[in-house]
Order: C-alpha cells, then sequence, then structure tokens
C-alpha cells in the first residue's frame, strides 16, 4: 500500500539504516575510476550550522552523482581538532570547575582535553547522518589521530632537515585571550574610531616640551626613544638631545630617521620597540633598548610602574586621566583607527617579541602559484576568486607555525641546554637522544636531559597535509589506498579558508606528492538571513539545521538551500525555501501515487496522443541531461537542481501526466504505462543526489528491488541524441493549447463540453502534436482552412490563426460588447506608451531597462489589438 501523505520523517532513518547495512557509502580500490572528495573537517565539538548544512549538501550531491555514474565514489569524513577554539573550551570548563590551567601538568591538561573531545566530539558527523550524507564512515579521520599525528611531526622533521623551518626572535601576533601567537592570515583588521592623544615630554635640562601623538599612551612605559626625521627644519635643534617620559621620569634619547612622517601627526614619533613592528626595525637599526610591558593576557608588568596587574585598556583610560591632572596630555582628536583582532577570539592583537618556529614559504609556494594561476591544474569556481589567491601568495610571508597552547601536536623539538640553540630536532625523544649526543659530542647524555618544546604547532600545519594524510600518503606514499585516491577530485569549502587551508594544501600537495591534491575547489557562500544579515547566535537569526529537517524533511532542506545558492555568490536563506523543497517533495509523490492508482489493461491500443507524448518526454529528458552536465562541469549546482525541478514540475507532472492520463474511470494501456514508470524511474535518478530520501523510497514502491539494484547503485541515465525540433514544435502547441484554455475560461464553457477547432496554418507548422490537442482542448473535430472562419472566436499564435466556431449557449451581442469595450482600453492604453517613447526627453533621460519595458508593452498591446480586431471580425 503507497501511504496518502510523504512522511519524511518515517522514511529517513529507514533508508540511512538500510545504506549503512549494505556498505553502499564504503570504497576500496578496484577496476572503477576512483572519484574522491574529502570533507572539510569541522571542529571536533562543533555542532551543525547552516553553513555546513550547504557546504556538505553540495559534496553529497558530487559524490551520490559519481556513484551512480558508476565511478568508484569514496567520500572521507573526519573532524579537526581546532586547537585555539577546543583549548579554550577546555579551560573555560576548568575554570568553572575552580581548576587554573596553569596548575595543571601538561599531562593532566591533555586528560581533560580527551575527555572533552570523547564527550562532546563527533557530534557534528552524527549529525550529517540526518542530512543524508553518504560518507565513507569507516575512513573517518580525527587530526589527533595517531597516524594523523605522526605524518604531522614527519612532515616538521623533514622541512626542518630541508632548512624550511626555523626557529627565530621575531615580533608576532600575540592574541592575549587565547594566549598564543597568530599566523598574519588569522588576524583581521577592523576600522575602529579611536583617539589620537598628544603627549608632551620634557627635554632634559630644559623647560621646553616635545609634543608627540600617539593612540596608545600606555606603552610610555616601553619607550625607548623619539624619532625625529633629519630633514624636519622644526626640530633640527633637538638633534642629539634627550626627553623625559611622563610618569616614569625615564630618559629617552631623541635619533633621527627618514622612515619618520613628517606630515603625519606632530611629525615626532615615540618609539616602543618591544610592542609595534616597524619601531622594533628603528630600534634594531639604532640599537634601542627593548622593553617588554606587557603580561602575556596584555596586563600590565613591574615596567607599568603603579599599573601593574591592570589591563591595557582599563590602563589606556587611567593613564590618560593622570597624564592630563600632571600636564602632559596637550590634546585629544578623534582618529579612525585600523585594529587588528583574533579570527578566533576576536581580541584585539598584541605585536610581540618572541621565540617562534617559522616556515619559509618563498619557494614552498612557486608550484601553488603555477598550478592555479599559469597551468590551470586547479581550477577555482567562481573564477574571480583567481585574483584572491593571487594577491595572497604573492605577498606571502614566513608563516608562523608554532602556538602557545598544550592541545594540539606538540613541536618535536628537544633542548639539551639553555642556549637557543641548543636543540635538536627528531620524530621522538629517542631519535632525538642520538641527535643531541653527536651534536654536543657528550655521550653521557640521557632523555632526562632533554626537555621537548612546550609549544603546539598551529592546527592548519595539521590540516594542510589533510588530503594526502587520510590515505596514509605523508608516512607510507607508496600504499594502495594513496595511489588510488589521491589526487582526489573536488573540494568543496568556503572562500574564508581559501588561503588558510585551500592554497596551504595546494603547497603541501606539490612538496610531498609532487603533484595537485584536487583538480577544482568549489567555493560556496555565506549563508545570511532574508535582511542579508550574516548568520549568528547573538542576532538570533541563525535557525537550528536539525529543526528544520524535523519540520521540512532532510530533502526539503537540501532542496531549500541549494535553489538559493549559486556559486561563490553569498545566499540569501528563507526558510519558505524549505517549504518550497517540501512541496515538491509532495509534488513527485502524488504524481507516483497518480501513475500507481492507474488500472492498467493489456487489451487496449495505446493512443495516438500517449505514443506522441512519450516521445516528446524522451526528448526533453534528453535535452535537460545536457542541459544538467553543463552546469555540473561549471560547478552551477543550482542551476543543475533548477533544471530537474522543471523538469519533473512542469515538464513531466504538469504536460506528460496530462497527456496520458486515461479518461475517468478508464484503464490506461500497458505500453503507456510501462512508459510513464521508465520516465519516472528516469526523474528518480535525475533527483536522487538531491533527494536521496524520497527517490529511495518511491523507487522501491514502484518495483520490489534487491539490495544490488536499490536506487543508490543504480545507473545515471545514458545520453542519446535527439530531435530539437520536437521540443520546439511542442512549445508552440503548449501555446495552442493555452489559447483553448483561456477562451473555455473566459466564455465559460465547460471541458466536458466538446468543441471544434479550425486552424489557418501560415505558418505551415507541424501537425505531430495535433492528437494532443485534440485531447487536451477536449476538441470534437480539428480541421485545417484555407480561409478565416466567420462567427467565431479566434486567436493567434506566432503567424497561425485559430478559430473555435460559437455554440448556441454563448451572446454574440454580449461578446460583441466585451471585445468592443476591451479594444478601446487597449486603444488607449497604446497611445499612452507611444506618447512615451515618442518623447525624446523621456528617452533620453530613462534608463535602457525602462525603455525595454516600455517598448515591449508597446509590441504586446499591438499584437493584442489585432486579435481583439479580428475575434470582432469573426464574430460580425
Amino acid at each position: 500500500m503507497i501511504p496518502a501523505q510523504f512522511n519524511a520523517k518515517e522514511i529517513e532513518n529507514k533508508w540511512y539504516d538500510y545504506w549503512m547495512k549494505n556498505d553502499y557509502f564504503t570504497s576500496k580500490p578496484d577496476s572503477r575510476t576512483p572519484y574522491t572528495i574529502v570533507i572539510p573537517p569541522p571542529n571536533v565539538t562543533g555542532v551543525l550550522h547552516m553553513g555546513h548544512m550547504l557546504n556538505n549538501t553540495i559534496q553529497d550531491v558530487l559524490i551520490r552523482r559519481a556513484r551512480l555514474k558508476g565511478f568508484n565514489a569514496c567520500w572521507v569524513p573526519g573532524t579537526d581538532h581546532a586547537s585555539i577554539a577546543t583549548e579554550a573550551k577546555v579551560v573555560a570548563k576548568l575554570k568553572s570547575e575552580g581548576i587554573n590551567k596553569n596548575d595543571l601538568t601538561r599531562e593532566e591538561f591533555l586528560k581533560h582535553a580527551w575527555d572533552w573531545t570523547t564527550k562532546y566530539g563527533g557530534t557534528i558527523l552524527e549529525q550529517l547522518k540526518q542530512l543524508g550524507c553518504s560518507c565513507d564512515w569507516s575512513r573517518t579521520k580525527f587530526t589527533m589521530d595517531d597516524d594523523m599525528s605522526a605524518s604531522v611531526i614527519h612532515s616538521f622533521v623533514d622541512l626542518y632537515n630541508k632548512g624550511l623551518i626555523y626557529r627565530g626572535y621575531r615580533m608576532v601576533n600575540w592574541d592575549p585571550e587565547a594566549k598564543t601567537t597568530l599566523s598574519d592570515e588569522e588576524v583581521i583588521f577592523e576600522e575602529r574610531q579611536g583617539k589620537l592623544y598628544f603627549l608632551k615630554y620634557k627635554l632634559e635640562n630644559s623647560d621646553q616640551f616635545l609634543t608627540v601623538a600617539t593612540t596608545r599612551p600606555e606603552t610610555i612605559f616601553g619607550d625607548t626613544a623619539i624619532c625625529i626625521n633629519p630633514n624636519d627644519e622644526r626640530f633640527t635643534h633637538l638633534k642629539g638631545k634627550k626627553v623625559i617620559i611622563p610618569i616614569s621620569g625615564r630618559i629617552i634619547p631623541i635619533i633621527e630617521d627618514e622612515y619618520v612622517d613628517i606630515e603625519f601627526g606632530t611629525g615626532c614619533l615615540k618609539v616602543t620597540p618591544a610592542h609595534d613592528m616597524n619601531d622594533k626595525t628603528l630600534g634594531e637599526k639604532h640599537n634601542l633598548e627593548i622593553i617588554d610591558i606587557f603580561n602575556e593576557d596584555a596586563t600590565l608588568n613591574s615596567f607599568g610602574l603603579h599599573y601593574q596587574g591592570k589591563d591595557r585598556f582599563v590602563v589606556r583610560e587611567e593613564i590618560v586621566k593622570e597624564l592630563e591632572t600632571i600636564g602632559a596630555l596637550a590634546k585629544t582628536e578623534s582618529h579612525l583607527n585600523k585594529v587588528g583582532t583574533s579570527e578566533r577570539t576576536k581580541a584585539v592583537i598584541e605585536p610581540r617579541l618572541s621565540d617562534q618556529w617559522f616556515l619559509k614559504m618563498e619557494d614552498l609556494v612557486k608550484p601553488a602559484i603555477k598550478a592555479v594561476l599559469e597551468s590551470n591544474e586547479i581550477k577555482l569556481y567562481p573564477k574571480r576568486f583567481d585574483n584572491t589567491y593571487r594577491h595572497w601568495l604573492e605577498n606571502i610571508r614566513d608563516w608562523n607555525i608554532s602556538r602557545q597552547l598544550w592541545w594540539g601536536q606538540q613541536i618535536p623539538a628537544y633542548f639539551y641546554g639553555d642556549g637557543k640553540e641548543d636543540f635538536v630536532v627528531a620524530k621522538n625523544i629517542e631519535e632525538a637522544l642520538v641527535l643531541a649526543k653527536l651534536k654536543t659530542q657528550n655521550p653521557q647524555l640521557t632523555t632526562k636531559n632533554l626537555r621537548q618544546d612546550e609549544d603546539a604547532l598551529d592546527t592548519w600545519f595539521s590540516s594542510w597535509l589533510w588530503p594526502m594524510a587520510v590515505f596514509g600518503g605523508i608516512l607510507n606514499p607508496e600504499n594502495e589506498d594513496f595511489k588510488y585516491y589521491y589526487p582526489t577530485n573536488d573540494l568543496v569549502t568556503g572562500p574564508d579558508i581559501l588561503f588558510f587551508w585551500v592554497a596551504r594544501m595546494i603547497i603541501a600537495g606539490y612538496e610531498y606528492a609532487g603533484e595537485k591534491p584536487f583538480t577544482n575547489v568549489y567555493l560556496t557562500g555565506l549563508v545570511r538571513d532574508k535582511e542579508r544579515r550574516k548568520m549568528s547566535k547573538s542576532l538570533g537569526n541563525s535557525p537550528d539545521p536539525l529543526e528544520l529537517i524535523e519540520k521540512f524533511g532532510a530533502d526539503g532542506v537540501r532542496v531549500g538551500l541549494l535553489l538559493s545558492a549559486s556559486a561563490g555568490n553569498d545566499i540569501m536563506f528563507d526558510e519558505e525555501l524549505c517549504n518550497q523543497g517540501k512541496v515538491f517533495s509532495n509534488k513527485i509523490w502524488n504524481a507516483f501515487k497518480l501513475i500507481k492508482g492507474w488500472e492498467v489493461s493489456s487489451s487496449i491500443e495505446q493512443p495516438q496522443s500517449s505514443k506522441v507524448a512519450i516521445e516528446w518526454y524522451e526528448t526533453k529528458l534528453q535535452q535537460t541531461l545536457i542541459e544538467i552536465e553543463d552546469h555540473f562541469e561549471k560547478y552551477r549546482i543550482s542551476d543543475a537542481l533548477m533544471a530537474i525541478y522543471k523538469l519533473v514540475w512542469d515538464d513531466f507532472c504538469s504536460w506528460f501526466l496530462e497527456m496520458i492520463k486515461p479518461a475517468y474511470q478508464q484503464p490506461i494501456d500497458k505500453v503507456t504505462f510501462d512508459k510513464a514508470i521508465e520516465m519516472m524511474e528516469s526523474n528518480l535518478k535525475l533527483l536522487h543526489p538531491f533527494m536521496p530520501f524520497l527517490t529511495e523510497e518511491i523507487w522501491h514502491l514502484i518495483a520490489e528491488r534487491t539490495s544490488q539494484n536499490a536506487l543508490i547503485v543504480s545507473q545515471w541515465p545514458e545520453s542519446k541524441s535527439f530531435n530539437e525540433k520536437l521540443i520546439s514544435d511542442f512549445d508552440t502547441t503548449i501555446e495552442v493549447i493555452s489559447g483553448i484554455r483561456t477562451i473555455r475560461k473566459d466564455k465559460n464553457i465547460p471541458f466536458k463540453d466538446t468543441i471544434d477547432l479550425k486552424i489557418l496554418n501560415n505558418d505551415k507548422a507541424s501537425s505531430y502534436f495535433d492528437s494532443v490537442v485534440s485531447k487536451l482542448g477536449n476538441i470534437n473535430t480539428l480541421e485545417y482552412v484555407s480561409d478565416k472562419v466567420d462567427g467565431a472566436l479566434s486567436y493567434r499564435v506566432n503567424s497561425n490563426e485559430y478559430f473555435i466556431p460559437i455554440s448556441g449557449n454563448i451572446d454574440i451581442e454580449a461578446e460583441i460588447a466585451k471585445l468592443t469595450e476591451e479594444l478601446i482600453y487597449n486603444k488607449g492604453f497604446l497611445k499612452s506608451v507611444q506618447a512615451k517613447l515618442l518623447n525624446e526627453k523621456f528617452v533620453a533621460g530613462a534608463p535602457e531597462k525602462v525603455l525595454e519595458i516600455e517598448r515591449k508593452k508597446e509590441a504586446d498591446t499591438l499584437s493584442k489589438i489585432t486579435t481583439l480586431e479580428q475575434s470582432l471580425a469573426g464574430l460580425k
């Protein structure tokens, strides 16, 4: 029995369990061509949001389609350890329990982190199953799995031995909330309204003052010089002199350097080498002292005197008051400033000098530039992102890969002394001991003499190996999986991590495998609300994806998302789109129920109208197949779905089924019925990647199938040659039938009443679809004539004229009056439109689009007037 209503909730678990039980998602190397996708690994403790829904729906569409096309489809799932985000969550949890991270050993903290990951990790992967994602779950990876971590350590040691990784004392981006460094790419610059403070520095042994403008008055405790431009004639008298820093009273020299912009501020620059990149460069050039005034949480240390222990922003407010009180604040001005913030914690970044590990990028990046921008080995969709990619890679700096965190792969550097160079790099402590003994020439060293670097590696330093490491390609590049599945085919991700992840994977691919990691990169847009706002919890505009699935069904949500998702453009999400997907599901279900509800007879002949309908729909299907292939090749997934949507809703449901539908309480011939089922099955194959649950359910209701014959592993419809004229002829037929329906509606002629149709075939149009016109128009006699027919209602399609003789139940006088009134109105309307188009001022000033609309109004009205005049002539 076919249920009256389609119940998504009931069938989703049923079919997902069936797919899992029959191992349809599992992939092993064989003789088929592989099609491989690796999932962008979400944070291990994350939960499903709308961005994940879109991204993973697109991946599932691609993987299910590849499976139907006979490829050995492999979609590798997994999660990322997300060092900063996860450590922050664990630290917050410990704090709520009264535990301070600093009171724990590394091992104790990592136990808490693993407990947290075990408890909350993987939730998002389970949620992806509810969406219908057909990942090979047997291949699920976590970036902290033993083999994945071993790959990361192997990579670090290898790059160090190649001279590409080095340790340097550099100015880095410090996140005082996460208490770690960040790479340049993890810093987001925001324009903020701040203030410019003009501070007065007293000249030593003088009553004169020097005024310096700064946005950060709290950093005066770290000043080690005042710099002037040697070409600035205003300050020639200051050369070689010294000034006294307000509050601290410390004396610092006045130095000269052309770096100072004479036009900015006062022309005098305070130099704070420990807290500004440019100041550090000046400090090195002039051998200035470096005074670091901040603790790791951006509170002031002992150099901050009575402000010690207070936050930098609190100190800023308080020190301004003190400077004002002692007469050291000349004035304050509003100032728009670009402020660097942490991509993860949103904290304001603090420039800080620190010993960190860096990866040299200058040579590593070259193959990645060539692959995308020169040889086109790798293609970005949309192509406009090539420019973003170029900008990042051609302006790349060395990558700061160390993080002051414990959650992550610990840097495999082992110190045997207190000197900055007293270390070796090795995969483990045993290998490190061998190297340390060689380097020190001290055979008495033991592992107890070695201390591993406390820092962890940047999370991106693990995920940049993802497409290789998931197949064991770093540790064992000759293994069967890696040689079969790599390089992968498509990557679906967001443009916000084009550099963080995509570019770095390309760099790693060429460095370790000597080839690209993937061929195509499909960059999705951001999911926004219908008011174009970014979705966020704080705005309350981000729906719960699981609640959407509960309300509209997984298929409905998938369709709703994809109908609005053109490549690379932001998605304006509206729940109504999911409802549209649900309505589409019901439309397909009801079409199937209609077909299966017909009584079938083997003894009756196939009507000509059904034969013609089948030939037309098969042709339309082939045309749509070509259109779909073109959309998929260009990664226009939304357009591919829309082409299928129109085929099923318009062509199949609205036309084909109407053309073959048997008369009321009459059977359908078996030939037509079998073809209708065949066409329905073809539709299901096209729909399956987008709507897997509904289509699998109907597939099995059509006929009893074995597991080998399930829809998920069936075959994508085969492309064949087709007669395009058949399609254009039927487009004309649609207009003919629509004309008949319009007259029936306007004249209140019930469909059960037959009418005659006479055709003046000026176009020499094909009569192939006459049987369909007769059926759908309920035509008694269809006849071709050589002259216009008097006493008939008429309409025109192209140059052909169609006449419906008037029967006795129409009041001719009333009809003439009605048509005359309509004709007068349209002539008046035409006059007003033409007056606009004849107005030179209007034509010169109106946008081209407005003119197009007015010209179309003119053409449509002229056509309508001709039809009305012909109808009147036929009635008189």
